[in-house]
């Protein structure tokens, strides 16, 4: 597809914890209210949200995602959440590819939880092709500068593999400090900016990374020819995607039979 025609918006992947402020960052990037941050607003779906917003002369579109934390969804809604996210890369692939993925992280301890999430959009999903930022939130009482916070810690992102190309430390709560909530626009903008600039890099369009070649696998066994296979593949996403083997095997049991049923 010809770049100049491609699109002409930029499309960006939020994802990353519950309780991070997603929504609040939407609407932090949006300069006014276009996402529900309502404590009280109960998940009625797990699927993702699509959020057109403009700034600075461009065009995009944020897809927020749902937080991926087993404790909290319990493992029918975890699989849910990772089959609508796997949907959502698929959609994206038709609409022009992936500019961006944004995992946004409340400031505190790197747990492994985060690090699963991490892997999965960037590795397994994308294949390491789109460059990625990390936005830290709640940092409106941070003492000095709220970036001071990634100098303590960013060694920690290097010990444990968890490689970004850009960072931002923010606060997406207004609250008592006006002044740290537009510094914190401001940092956003200039950090989406940076990574999506045109001719910076193509959008990444999908291909057949190790997730899709598993799914496809998984729906391929449909047939009922080869258990083995299929035992074969469940370690693989135990290893590189921090799944435990039990959601590893009901994810690949709930992929074969949606396959089996067809499409809806």
């Amino acid at each position: 597809m010809n770049s100049d025609t491609r699109k002409k918006h930029i499309n960006i992947v939020l994802f990353g914890q519950g309780g991070a402020g997603k929504s609040s960052l939407v609407n932090l990037i949006a300069g006014e209210k276009v996402a529900d941050t309502s404590i009280d607003l109960k998940r009625c779906t797990l699927k993702w949200e699509k959020y057109p917003v403009k700034f600075g002369g461009g065009s995009y579109n944020i897809f927020d995602t749902v937080g991926l934390e087993e404790p909290q969804l319990g493992i029918p809604q975890y699989l849910d959440a990772v089959e609508n996210a796997y949907g959502l890369i698929q959609n994206l692939e038709k609409q022009g590819g992936i500019d961006l993925l944004m995992f946004c992280m409340r400031a505190g301890r790197l747990t492994a939880t985060l690090q699963n999430n991490y892997r999965l959009f960037n590795e397994f999903l994308c294949e390491k092709k789109v460059p990625i930022v990390v936005v830290i939130t709640y940092l409106e009482n941070e003492a000095g500068e709220m970036d001071d916070w990634w100098k303590r810690n960013q060694d920690t992102f290097r010990h444990q593999e968890f490689h970004v190309n850009g960072h931002a430390c923010i606060t997406a709560i207004r609250g008592n400090c006006p002044e740290r909530y537009a510094q914190s626009r401001t940092t956003i903008h200039k950090l989406v900016k940076e990574f999506t600039a045109d001719g910076q890099k193509r959008a990444w369009e999908g291909g057949d990374n190790l997730f899709v070649s598993l799914i496809r696998k998984l729906r391929g066994l449909v047939s009922g020819k080869s258990r083995s296979k299929k035992d074969k593949i469940v370690p693989r996403l135990t290893k590189r995607c921090g799944l435990t083997p039990d959601v590893a095997k009901q994810l690949a049991d709930r992929i074969q039979k949606d396959a089996a049923e067809g499409p809806s």
